[in-house]
């Protein structure tokens, strides 16, 4: 349904321009949920906007690559083609629910803003379908709330509200870019919950951005592990989860808290991600992994499959490498 291949975009950061996103290859299959997972800067919603075509120009410009969405690749059409595509069979769940409503529309008439350019209908019957869609992903006295502002509801309620405005024209992919983010566990769960529920009942495939494994370790197929713009480890969920073989993966999987050991230290990856306008030469994971060789600080390593849907961006799993600290010639 979606293939991303060598996607490259770039920001003008301290007067040069700066690879936010680096040769990102990846494809969503249909009825698939897929997570994009990595820590804060790592260039996770800036893929998801690339793909829909939002970067702002300028700063940003999508410098190559290609977005092939149901065949057609979507850096070929011109914006009035764009939107047609983009909320009707496209649609994406915003990571700020307060920052992307309108603070003086009601939220009926902004779920109902796209069913009426999309479907046709008026706006009394658009209305009709927004309220639906509040009761089909659960939010609590629909009736009552599709008159009320942004302000009057909890983030929660904010957050289904994104959700319906995503799936208002029944879309076949769903980007949701960090959709728990700020919510409490219990409506974490319940959004979780109502996202399976449209896969399962639409058919919808959703590429889900997050940072919160214990969520990817419920809901998806797939996991794509991203660092400083690139993807440095993919696999489906049980493998990635049981054999890492990314240093990167791994120290992400050690940092999660488990109830099964109690007293130690979490682990922490040493150092933090590097600025975009910073990155090195080699692997740009090097300076904090505790294997790196000379190799890796020389020599950029390629995606490389190490299984039948398991690949890797790394010199420390292959074969013959020589660990830290010793020379990699």
């Amino acid at each position: 349904m979606l293939e991303v291949r060598d996607l490259q975009t770039s920001f003008r950061i301290d007067g040069k321009e700066a690879p936010v996103v680096d040769g990102v290859t990846f494809e969503v299959g249909k009825s698939e949920i897929v997570a994009l997972v990595g820590e804060s800067g790592c260039g996770k919603s800036v893929t998801a906007l690339s793909i829909m075509n939002l970067i702002a120009d300028p700063p940003g410009k999508i410098r190559s690559g290609r977005i092939i969405f149901e065949g057609e690749d979507l850096l070929e059409r011109s914006e009035k083609q764009l939107r047609k595509i983009r909320g009707r069979r496209l649609s994406m769940i915003f990571q700020d629910p307060m920052m992307s409503l309108n603070p003086v529309q009601t939220i009926g008439r902004q779920i109902s803003e796209a069913i009426e350019q999309h479907e046709r209908l008026g706006r009394k019957q658009a209305l009709e379908r927004a309220q639906e869609l509040l009761r089909l992903i659960g939010m609590p006295s629909s009736e009552y709330r599709i008159s009320n502002y942004p302000h009057q509801l909890s983030g929660g309620m904010k957050q289904r509200v994104m959700i319906a405005m995503a799936i208002s024209c029944n879309p076949c992919l769903i980007i949701a870019d960090e959709p728990t983010t700020a919510l409490d566990v219990t409506v974490q769960a319940q959004i979780m919950d109502t996202m399976r529920h449209l896969r399962e009942s639409k058919g919808m495939a959703i590429l889900l951005i997050t940072h919160d494994l214990g969520i990817v370790a419920e809901i998806a197929e797939r996991i794509l592990v991203m660092y400083a713009g690139q993807i440095v480890e993919s696999a489906s969920v049980l493998e990635l989860f049981t054999s890492p073989r990314h240093p990167y993966t791994k120290g992400l999987l050690t940092a999660v808290p488990r109830p099964d050991i109690i007293g130690n230290r979490l682990h922490a990856i040493k150092g933090t991600i590097p600025k975009p306008s910073d990155f090195l030469s080699g692997c740009r994971f090097h300076p904090r992994c505790e294997y790196a060789g000379r190799i890796c600080m020389e020599r950029k390593p390629l995606l490389r499959k190490v299984g039948d849907n398991h690949t890797i961006r790394c010199w420390a799993a292959t074969e013959n490498y020589v660990w830290a600290g010793a020379d990699c010639e």
